[in-house]
């Protein structure tokens, strides 16, 4: 695949636009194996969710750079336009939703585990679906917020709910939340019974989560989860 554009997120994150010729198309949720070659042979491999919805004609990564991994740094460092990345995909479909499933929707995400939910939500939007969805999305700092101006501008607005918790620093003057997710916000955001739920972060965050969505009573197999990190086997380094 070649990359078609490189977009600054955040100061340690990119979003990478690739022209897929044949792309057979992905669900919101889905991910991809990137691998890196290099000159002496050596590989290394890293997964990364989908940012873009399907209907758009690029394929969208956002990577965050891990300080100590093999294949973030060049994605968010040193990749330009034109350069070719050898991508498999796409991958996964329990971590995915569609249009046709309807709602609610509860997405809750710890940093970079926005990324996924971003693609439901840029779905949604260009499906022109009404169907609830109501986000929680927990960083240290605004600083560290993907997606930002996009987030505050998503269509349709009806029955769409964004809501920040700051872990570090909030913004001044910020009355929202300002501390780890828990179950009394959980239960604010909660849009109601029968949601669809994905919860997506570093692996201690998805497992706090799912275990606070569990015990707040909703069915065990609604709760769709997706954990990266040292621990988890998937997505990203």
């Amino acid at each position: 695949m070649t990359v078609r554009e490189v977009v600054e997120e955040t100061p340690r994150a990119r979003t990478i636009a690739l022209d897929v010729p044949g792309w057979p198309g992905h669900r919101a949720g889905q991910h991809v194996d990137v691998r890196l070659t290099a000159p002496d042979g050596y590989q290394a491999q890293r997964s990364y969710s989908i940012a873009s919805a399907p209907e758009l004609d690029t394929l969208e990564l956002t990577v965050e750079l891990v300080d100590d991994g093999e294949v973030s740094p060049y994605l968010v460092e040193t990749v330009r336009p034109g350069d070719e990345l050898e991508v498999r995909g796409p991958i996964g479909g329990f971590f995915t939703w569609s249009a046709e499933l309807g709602g609610p929707l509860l997405l809750v995400a710890g940093g970079s585990g926005l990324v996924p939910l971003m693609a439901m939500l840029r779905h949604r939007a260009a499906r022109k679906s009404d169907v609830a969805a109501h986000l929680l999305l927990s960083t240290r700092a605004p600083e560290d917020v993907l997606y930002r101006e996009e987030l505050a501008q998503l269509e349709p607005r009806e029955a769409l709910r964004v809501e920040h918790t700051y872990t570090r620093q909030p913004p001044p003057g910020w009355s929202g939340f300002a501390r780890r997710v828990d179950a009394e916000m959980l239960a604010e955001i909660d849009p109601g019974p029968g949601a669809h739920v994905f919860v997506c972060g570093p692996t201690p965050f998805v497992e706090r989560v799912s275990t606070l969505l569990v015990e707040a009573g909703h069915d065990p197999a609604a709760v769709h989860a997706e954990r990266f990190g040292p621990t988890s086997g998937g997505p990203r380094g």
